[in-house]
């Protein structure tokens, strides 16, 4: 399919205002909806002249879980070759899985944002592109993360955990950069579980999910009768979270003018909402997150400087996952583990020449993008083990994997030896052991001195020689 042919969408659904949206949004994209009510409905308008043209299926889960399951296959039956997406209001991992054997393609729960329902349709119906099968399949897997349950040892992911432990006993507000799916609402997150506020609620607000027009509303509140369609008075997450933490996820894509009354709240310690005649003084942490450097925004005029002043005193990029491949098996087995212990799945090991072809691939999605895979290629095998077989497109893709070398396979561990062979300089061994101790003991500083047997001053005058003292 050109991207100049029409697409057309038939979505199953008996929700009239659910159906408006969903159409709405896809026809951005130039996808054309047929609503159906129905099953009947849906194999009747399949096998029709204008069915033959039906690029992908979207599946409201309006009947209960087999139910749904039994009408994907009997579609993937119909349509073998037509990408099926169920859309439901259920996090379940069991749903997702009863659902992917079916026959779907992708699996979404309902609030979906916008740019999460686009991502699947691109997704379904990209086949040129080698991210096609390895979009995000399922959300992610629950849980409160902490820094020991974050993976890696490449030097640099080490440094920003280092950073992150240590900021996260502070006060200040925190700015996470880094590409989509490197972990960054993960590490924002396990350091609300070390911080001073731990205690008080967490709430994340993924600003790419909310209009435009509700924004303002939901960040700063509003007064009843402040503009039209105020029927009742809103009260704020920056004041609902007075001594509390705020998530702002993709902090970038807040619109300008909002991201200069957020600079003024800050700077003023004030919020006054929509149509107050007074403001009401907050103490609220911002940790924020963002895919792209706020620096070059702010200096090309896409972000403001002010908001930038406020939010970045304490910045941490985190490297994707290309440049950490040591990382792929530590990290693969944690997932595995995990997915095991999903209902409807089951334990898997992976074989050497599978985490072979895993190291290989660059991962342009990351971590998440990895977690993804597996969990597509656990739902789909029955053996005990995960072969290159279990990855049928990347080894389409990457072909016959090279032998790693040894620094590529490392999983665990700081590493002693650069690539040429020779021992790494002794300052960089010992940086990277602060770094793990940092961590490990969640940047309790005076623990850090204790375990490595140093004295509290050394440990500080160590972290500015070594340059690792970069947090205020």
């Amino acid at each position: 399919m050109t991207e100049g042919d029409e697409r057309l969408l038939m979505l199953i659904d008996d929700e009239p205002a659910q159906s408006r949206l969903i159409c709405a949004l896809a026809a951005r994209e130039g996808w054309r909806c047929i609503v159906v009510p129905d099953a009947e409905a849906a194999f009747n308008t399949l096998r029709s002249r204008e069915g033959q043209t039906i690029a992908a299926v979207l599946l409201d889960q309006w009947v209960p879980g087999d139910e749904a399951c039994a009408l994907i296959a009997d579609l993937k039956r119909i349509r073998p070759l037509t990408p099926i997406l169920m859309l439901t209001a259920s996090a379940s991992p069991l749903l997702a899985v009863e659902a992917m054997r079916a026959g779907a393609t992708d699996y979404l729960i309902k609030p979906i944002a916008p740019e999460r329902l686009l991502q699947a349709l691109r997704s379904a119906t990209t086949r040129e592109s080698p991210k096609d099968e390895l979009q995000p399949l399922s959300e992610k897997l629950s849980g409160n993360p902490d820094f020991e349950s974050l993976i890696g040892n490449a030097p640099s992911f080490r440094n920003a955990l280092a950073q992150a432990a240590k900021a996260a006993r502070g006060q200040g507000h925190v700015l996470v950069q880094g590409e989509s799916g490197t972990g960054k609402e993960l590490v924002l997150r396990a350091m609300h579980t070390t911080s001073p506020r731990a205690k008080n609620p967490l709430r994340v607000v993924a600003v790419g999910g909310v209009p435009l027009n509700s924004m303002e509303s939901l960040l700063f509140g509003h007064e009843q009768n402040a503009f039209p369609g105020a029927f009742d008075r809103q009260v704020g997450a920056l004041q609902v979270l007075d001594n509390a933490t705020l998530l702002l996820d993709e902090i970038d894509r807040l619109d300008v003018s909002i991201q200069e009354r957020l600079a003024d709240v800050l700077e003023s310690g004030i919020v006054r909402p929509v149509g107050a005649k007074h403001g009401f003084r907050i103490d609220v942490r911002l940790f924020c997150s963002s895919n792209f450097d706020l620096t070059e925004l702010a200096a090309s005029g896409q972000f403001s400087q002010r908001l930038l002043a406020q939010i970045g005193h304490v910045t941490i990029n985190l490297p994707p996952l290309r440049e950490r491949p040591g990382d792929i098996p530590a990290l693969t087995r944690h997932f595995l583990k995990r997915i095991g212990e999903q209902p409807g799945l089951r334990q898997h090991s992976i074989t050497d020449s599978a985490l072979s072809l895993l190291t290989a691939y660059d991962w342009p999605g990351n971590v998440r993008q990895l977690q993804t895979v597996l969990f597509r290629a656990a739902v789909f095998c029955d053996a005990e083990s995960l072969t290159t077989e279990s990855f049928p497109q990347l080894s389409e893709m990457l072909g016959a994997v090279a032998q790693m070398d040894d620094q590529r396979q490392q999983g665990f561990g700081v590493l002693l030896y650069r690539d040429d062979g020779n021992l790494r300089p002794l300052e960089e061994i010992e940086a990277d052991v602060i770094r793990l101790a940092i961590v490990h003991y969640s940047g309790r500083m005076t623990e850090v001195a204790r375990r490595l047997g140093i004295g509290r001053s050394t440990l500080y005058r160590k972290l500015t020689t070594l340059g690792i003292d970069n947090v205020a």
